[in-house]
Order: structure tokens, then C-alpha cells, then sequence
């Protein structure tokens, strides 16, 4: 009997939950609300902390629950309408039913929170976030999904946790040129009735739709991703849409014919037009390829590059390093007042891009390598670094990277982070290497979300 019964109850823990009223306490950090719910918490978008909310859940784990909202009962004083009908059903701008003030009280909140997991940063107080000046239409770059469900064509992005694509039309955080492109196109595989890839049965042609602007000319690279090469049928969607698109300089084709969820394979073809995108940031001219990646907000990022620029403060006859240089935005900027900068870059896409800006912007005093950082550093350390500059992606430094950094001396770091969590954690590690916190800006390159990027300028303790 008790077995009976005990098969009864675990019969009714599989039941799916009905619909609850929770309080939702505080954002974590990705932006979900939390609650809780029988001892356990209760994840739930496009709420705020201090709101009560009807949830329905859709999904139940051990130690979680995974709700949808479906009514604010009590609204936060922070809550605003979202200026996207989608913010619901996307849920890509975590962030985007919060007043932008309180936006960005949030993320300084956070930054302190990360930084004060470790006792020689308790003390540490960052400047004042820098706002961005638009708050929407700020993304100049964009990697979209094709997909069609029940006939029906939709571009746009994943829901968030699922495989379901969500058809985001006029995107509110696009430049208003990458919403144009994507209508065009959208429109135009309709009527040619290109066939778009099924990830379950491995069939179809297109896959993905990337768009990068360059804001200071206002034109674009299109790259369609696509499962296998194909010019029949890409070099005459590419046409109509220059015809429609004259801003479209540029259209390319990238195959990716894996079975997996990475974006890009390894061979992209241009297609028409000219082979890089050119673009203006702060002060220097960039060349952009179809693969390199570079921030979506060029405002924020030109802001970051003077910021940097200012606090390394190089001299004509002083070196400096950029780690992670990409394609050599913050290099560039450091080029203008320092002796010599070596940027180092494992993408060698990236690095290509790099020593061809250099030479756009008549830089002699710029080299670019291609490889692993820390072995890099170790070789270049032979000669005085006066500052070194380390912008690594959200993984942070590996600790041997750190190491031959501050081994090599240099009268400054400057750390450009886009993740607090291992900021906090590398700060923690340099200062166990001899270097103390000088400065800290925290800036806001992505409005609407949770994501932040920190300025960290670094000096050798007394």
C-alpha cells in the first residue's frame, strides 16, 4: 500500500503545475525575475523586482521552476511599456519593460555585487555608469534564423531556451537600415520560394541572415549562411536586393554545413560587391570581413576607445600591447601616441583586418600577431611594455595569460570587460600578482539588456 501511495504522489509531481501568483524578489543575471515557490525558485522574463505576477509554468525542475508571465497584478513603479509589440514572445532584451534610469542602476548594482565576491575589491568604488545616448536603434550588426513553420517564412531569433524561432520584423534595437534589408529579403525568398533549412530532417538552403552597417556612411554587408554553395540561386537574391537596397555594398555566402547550432563554417565567398565593409569609429577608419566580429554599438565603443586612449596616456617613445585586439579597434587608437603597439589575436580573419587598418590609417608603428596570447606575451616581454591592454571575450583571462601579462612589467593594465563575474575574478587574481584597482568605468553598450561593459585601469601596488 504505502508503495501505491508513494507512485500516486510522484504521479502528481509530474502533473503540470497550474497557473501561480508569486512575488517576484530580484533580476538575476541574465534579467529573468525570481521568485519562490514551495522552497523552490521561480524564473520568470519581462517582470521586476517588488511586482506581484500571475505565471503560468512550463517547466519544472529539481531546484527550479520556469514560468511565463502572464498578468503583472502589482506593477513596479520602474515598469514602462516596451516599445516592441514582441518583447513578450522574444524575450531577447531582457532588460526592455525597465526604465532606462533604472536600467542603469541595475547593471552598477550588479558590478559592485560581482566585485564584492572578493574581499581586495570590497573597498573598490566605480565611476558613475556611462549612459548610452540611444537607448534603441543602437545594433548595427545582426545574426538572424531562418525558419518556416506551417509554410510560413520567419527570420528572427530564438526564443529564449527554445529551438522556436520568433519572426521580430521591425526590431526596435536595429539600426533602422538592418530592418529594411531583412524585410526585402524576407519578401524576396518568398517569391522565389527558396527552400529554408530544417534542422530536423538536415534539408533546405538558407540558414542564417547576418547584417553589419556601418552607421558613418550608412551601408552594409549581407552574408547569407548557407548549408551548402550555391550561385544559382544567392547571386540573383543577392541582385534584387541591391536593386532594392542600393545601401547594401556588399553580399556574401558562407557555408556552414555542420549539423550543430554554430553560425558560421569556414568558407565565405563574395558574391557582389566589395569584399570588406568599411566604417569610421572614434577617430580611426576600419575595415570589417564578412566573419570578424566587432561591438554593435559605435557610439559606446568609440567612447571605450577614447577612454582607453586617454588613460594609457603613451608617450612617442613608449610600447604597448592589446591583447584580443580584434581587428585592431583600441590598437589603432593607442598607435597615435605610443612608440609601437603589437596587437595579438587568435581569429586570424581578425588580425588580416587588423594590419590592413593599420594601413588604411597610414600606421606604421602597428603589428598584428596571429596565436595564443600568453606564449605571445612571454616572447614579446623581452623588450618595456608601458601599457597593456587585455579586451578578452566573456570567459575573462586564462591565469597564465594574467601571469606573463604582469611579467612583463608594464607601468599600467587596462582591462576591458564584458562580463562582471570574471572581472571580478581577474581582478582578484592581478591583484594577487602585485596590481591594484586605479579606476573603474562601467559603460553601456547594450541598452535594453543585461549585458555591461567595464573599463579597469590597473597600476603596480605601492
Amino acid at each position: 500500500m504505502a508503495r501505491f501511495h508513494d507512485r500516486n504522489r510522484k504521479k502528481e509531481r509530474q502533473k503540470p503545475l497550474p497557473s501561480l501568483d508569486i512575488d517576484i524578489l530580484y533580476l538575476n543575471e541574465d534579467g529573468l525575475g525570481v521568485g519562490r515557490h514551495s522552497g523552490k525558485e521561480v524564473l520568470v522574463g519581462n517582470t521586476l523586482p517588488g511586482e506581484r505576477v500571475s505565471v503560468r509554468i512550463e517547466h519544472e525542475g529539481q531546484r527550479r521552476l520556469v514560468g511565463r508571465l502572464q498578468k503583472v497584478l502589482k506593477a513596479s513603479t520602474d515598469r514602462i511599456a516596451p516599445p516592441c509589440p514582441l518583447a513578450g514572445v522574444c524575450q531577447g532584451c531582457s532588460l526592455i519593460q525597465m526604465d532606462y534610469q533604472a536600467q542603469l542602476i541595475f547593471k552598477e548594482t550588479r558590478l559592485r555585487e560581482a566585485l564584492g565576491r572578493y574581499n581586495a575589491l570590497l573597498e573598490l568604488e566605480p565611476l558613475p555608469i556611462q549612459p548610452a545616448a540611444r537607448s534603441l536603434g543602437y545594433r548595427t550588426n545582426a545574426k538572424l534564423v531562418f525558419s518556416r513553420e506551417r509554410g510560413d517564412l520567419k527570420i528572427g531569433l530564438y526564443r529564449r531556451g527554445t529551438h522556436q524561432v520568433v519572426d521580430i520584423g521591425a526590431c526596435p534595437l536595429h539600426h533602422p537600415l538592418i530592418n529594411r534589408i531583412m524585410q526585402v529579403v524576407k519578401d524576396e525568398v518568398q517569391r522565389q520560394k527558396i527552400f529554408i533549412y530544417d534542422p530536423l530532417t538536415r534539408r533546405g538552403l538558407l540558414r542564417y541572415l547576418l547584417i553589419k552597417v556601418a552607421p558613418a556612411s550608412g551601408k552594409a554587408m549581407v552574408t547569407f549562411v548557407t548549408a551548402e554553395r550555391d550561385f544559382r540561386r544567392i547571386t540573383p537574391l543577392g541582385k534584387w536586393l541591391q536593386r532594392k537596397v542600393p545601401e547594401v555594398v556588399s553580399v556574401q555566402q558562407n557555408v556552414n554545413s555542420s549539423t550543430g547550432n554554430v553560425i558560421l563554417g569556414r568558407d565565405t565567398m563574395r558574391m557582389l560587391g566589395v569584399p570588406d565593409l568599411i566604417d569610421q569609429v572614434g577617430d580611426v577608419t576600419l575595415r570589417i570581413s564578412p566573419t570578424s566580429f566587432f561591438q554593435v554599438n559605435h557610439e559606446q565603443a568609440a567612447y571605450i576607445y577614447r577612454l582607453v586612449r586617454s588613460w594609457s596616456a603613451l608617450a612617442k617613445h613608449e610600447n604597448a600591447l592589446d591583447l584580443y585586439c580584434g581587428i585592431g579597434g583600441i590598437a589603432l587608437h593607442l598607435a597615435a601616441d605610443a612608440g609601437k603597439v603589437t596587437g595579438i589575436e587568435v581569429v586570424e580573419e581578425a588580425v588580416r583586418n587588423a594590419r590592413e587598418n593599420a594601413r588604411i590609417n597610414r600606421l606604421e608603428n602597428c603589428t598584428f600577431l596571429s596565436g595564443d596570447a600568453a606564449e605571445l606575451v612571454g616572447e614579446l616581454a623581452g623588450g618595456p611594455v608601458a601599457v597593456a591592454v587585455v579586451n578578452p571575450p566573456r570567459t575573462g583571462c586564462d591565469a597564465n595569460v594574467l601571469e606573463a601579462l604582469t611579467a612583463a612589467s608594464p607601468r599600467s593594465i587596462i582591462y576591458v570587460s564584458c562580463n562582471p563575474a570574471t572581472l571580478g575574478r581577474d581582478l582578484d587574481l592581478l591583484h594577487e600578482m602585485g596590481f591594484q584597482v586605479d579606476r573603474i568605468q562601467p559603460v553601456d553598450m547594450f541598452p535594453q539588456t543585461v549585458h555591461l561593459e567595464t573599463v579597469v585601469r590597473l597600476l603596480p601596488a605601492k
